[in-house]
């Protein structure tokens, strides 16, 4: 694998959604000791995106100036933002890059060479006419890194501060993606000093065989699958708690349901069955348009 030369790459828009996504992505570099590159894409029609000039008053004006202007106050809007999230502590580096683009397709290039890309899960749409929805959507589908979705709520700081507190969800199937999923759900919740909760769904396709085996039987059997795909992980982070849950049923419904006491969900990209039939890549949608609190779909190619 060709090495990163990004660390953290924000989507900013200058919405309520992409400076929630600024001030999270701000605070996961502080932890991580990263960098951070806040990236707004102009995304305007073909014909005004080129250095085209009209005539006013005798004068050519180009088509750009505009968004150029309205781009370089995003920009510093963002930086004002990282500014405000880091207080007194260490501000980590930041970069900013404005391209005139397609928000998706640029985006999802430079998830070739960063640790984590970061969006809102909805913007503003006002200058430019994607909005986040989709973005953050089209990323989950093509990203090959991992990809943090996040929601635009507002949290006085007792709020924050007890969300904080809240341990890591993660949804582990046994696929490739979830191996990933693991890695990630492992270093944020070290990294943020709190527990991890580790959720396996027993689904019907698994039962198909077993079916008369106790409820009891099966839990023992899911926990112990789970202790053997945490073991090494574990032993990397001895110090950290890690609470096995099994449940049946459908693993959006119970990730959702857990998400709710949560202060962050980590899911793989899709699933190949596995031991559990889980089908991630439905289940990483529907955790990410479900879910208010953060998301990080594991993707890596």
């Amino acid at each position: 694998m060709a090495a990163r030369t990004r660390d953290i790459v924000v989507g900013f828009d200058g919405s309520g959604s992409a400076q929630a996504a600024l001030r999270w992505a701000t605070r996961t570099a502080m932890l991580h000791r990263r960098a951070v590159t806040v990236v707004y894409v102009v995304a305007v029609p073909e014909i005004e995106a080129q250095a085209v000039a009209w005539e006013v008053d005798d004068g050519p004006v180009s088509l750009r100036v505009p968004y150029e202007r309205h781009a370089r106050r995003i920009v510093t809007e963002a930086l004002d933002i990282v500014d405000d999230e880091v207080g007194a502590g260490q501000r980590p580096e930041v970069v900013t890059d404005i391209i005139w683009a397609q928000p998706v397709p640029t985006l999802a290039a430079m998830t070739r060479d960063a640790e984590l890309v970061v969006v809102g899960s909805r913007g503003q749409g006002s200058l430019r006419r994607a909005v986040m929805g989709s973005v953050s959507a089209g990323l989950v589908q093509h990203a090959r890194c991992p990809v943090a979705v996040i929601h635009g709520q507002e949290l006085s700081a007792e709020q924050a501060a007890e969300a904080a507190r809240r341990p890591v969800l993660l949804g582990i199937d046994g696929s490739r993606a979830s191996e990933l999923a693991t890695e990630v759900a492992f270093a944020e919740a070290a990294a943020r000093e709190v527990d991890l909760i580790a959720l396996h769904a027993w689904h019907d396709a698994d039962l198909v065989g077993i079916a008369g085996q106790q409820w009891s039987d099966l839990v023992t059997r899911g926990e112990e699958v789970l202790a053997e795909r945490l073991a090494g992980y574990r032993e990397q982070y001895p110090d950290l708690t890690v609470r096995r849950l099994v449940v049946w049923g459908q693993p959006a419904h119970h990730l959702l349901e857990h998400a709710e006491s949560a202060q962050l969900v980590v899911v793989g990209s899709h699933g190949r069955g596995g031991f559990t039939g889980m089908l991630l890549g439905s289940v990483s949608r529907a955790v990410v348009h479900g879910a208010e609190v953060p998301v990080i779909v594991a993707r890596r190619f």
